[in-house]
């Protein structure tokens, strides 16, 4: 592999790994303040990119509008979600959570497919940027930078929210401890509503962001969800940076492995690295917790 190949898989495996990165941290935070493997949480990803799309060519909204309305419309409908589903179910065993959350799943590509609201269609989200930058002999499309630049911004926000402001810390308090956080008079309903807004708005982001270099289809939930998932496994179960540091390890060995045994075959080279890694530190990457 030439360097130059080398750094130009590199810019790519980075796009990837940010779009990775905003979803994994989104199920994340679900799960390290309400211990919620949030199976809906594709759900959100792929309905954020239908509203981006929705907005864009039915409205004809411009592109960073339509993507700041979808995030937006998907945290309301997250904390929605958490109120209506989710709450009512925080004392009962935790694979009721679960069956709900696979049932809005299913729920949320069953509307997506009706014919009058979007169809089973493969659909293209137009891209606000065009061309294609080229340095040094590496060439990455604007898409693809805006990817890279947009997601470590919105990370790096993250980072600053959870860590230097009040909010960001009781939502780090319920993570470490639920009854605790409570006990010291933190309101965990109010929490727990803000954890899920900000997944769902994370979950539109990314989407949004990835959707011009793909394709959108109702399904396009079930395999980020797998992906997510193995990610946060790997980086520890509530862990914020090891979702980060999973959803980029495992972007690297999609790209580099599509590169050595083919595109075809790059899932199945990302997936067994994880399966490799597990297999020597089975609890992760990092220690669990927020």
């Amino acid at each position: 592999m030439t360097a130059t190949l080398f750094f130009q898989q590199l810019l790519n495996a980075l796009a990837l790994g940010g779009v990775y990165s905003l979803v994994a941290l989104g199920l994340t935070l679900v799960y390290g303040v309400m211990r919620i493997p949030n199976f809906a949480h594709g759900g959100l990803y792929m309905l954020g990119a239908y509203v981006s799309y929705a907005a864009l060519t039915r409205l004809g909204l411009p592109y960073v509008l339509a993507l700041g309305l979808s995030g937006v419309a998907l945290a309301l409908l997250a904390a929605v979600l958490e109120r209506v589903v989710f709450h009512p179910l925080r004392n009962a065993p935790h694979v009721h959570s679960m069956i709900a959350a696979i049932g809005v799943l299913f729920f949320i590509e069953a509307v997506i497919r009706l014919p009058f609201v979007f169809g089973s269609d493969f659909l293209q989200l137009p891209s606000p940027l065009a061309g294609v930058l080229s340095f040094g002999g590496i060439t990455i499309t604007s898409q693809r930078l805006l990817i890279i630049v947009t997601s470590l911004a919105i990370m790096g926000a993250l980072y600053f929210f959870l860590k230097r402001t009040l909010t960001g810390t009781t939502i780090e308090a319920m993570a470490q401890n639920r009854e605790g956080a409570r006990l010291m008079g933190i309101n965990v309903s109010r929490v727990a509503m803000l954890t899920f807004g900000i997944s769902g708005a994370l979950a539109a982001i990314a989407s949004t962001l990835y959707a011009p270099t793909a394709l959108i289809s109702p399904s396009m939930g079930e395999v980020m969800n797998l992906k997510v998932f193995a990610i946060i496994i790997l980086g520890g179960m509530g862990s914020v940076p090891g979702a980060v540091v999973g959803a980029f390890l495992l972007a690297l060995a999609e790209v580099f492995g599509g590169v050595i045994v083919g595109a075809d075959f790059a899932d199945v080279v990302g997936f067994a690295a994880l399966v490799l890694v597990l297999a020597i530190r089975p609890q992760g990457l990092f220690r669990s917790g927020a």
